[in-house]
């Protein structure tokens, strides 16, 4: 089956993202961080809400990063990640892209607009 892809998001990016959640740790660690919002968290505010050490927490958001869920930007001597809402939305879309595209008459009990 051909999957329609959003212009913004490729195949490949998507898979990117989806892999990058792979991860219940990473998964906590997006989560903890859409719940921050916009402001985002400090590294240590945000490994101590998702009980990970330093090295893991950096660890886990290089995946995020690299997959563009997550954002980094220095503020003093702190670093503060944020999450990249746009790219969290993308991914949500590019699931329901072809959200009942096989069925005569869609269920209004599932909308998601």
């Amino acid at each position: 089956m051909d999957i329609p892809t959003l212009d913004i998001l490729k195949v490949e990016q998507a898979a990117q993202a989806f892999a990058a959640l792979g991860s219940e740790q990473r998964l906590s660690v997006l989560v903890a961080l859409v719940a921050a919002g916009p402001e985002g968290m400090a590294a240590g505010a945000l490994a101590e809400r998702v009980g990970l050490g330093a090295s893991t927490l950096t660890h886990h958001l290089r995946f995020l990063a690299q997959a563009g869920l997550v954002t980094q930007e220095r503020q003093g001597r702190r670093i503060i990640s944020k999450a990249n809402y746009a790219r969290v939305r993308q991914i949500s879309d590019y699931l329901l892209l072809t959200c009942c595209a096989d069925v005569d008459a869609p269920s209004k009990e599932h909308a998601h607009d």
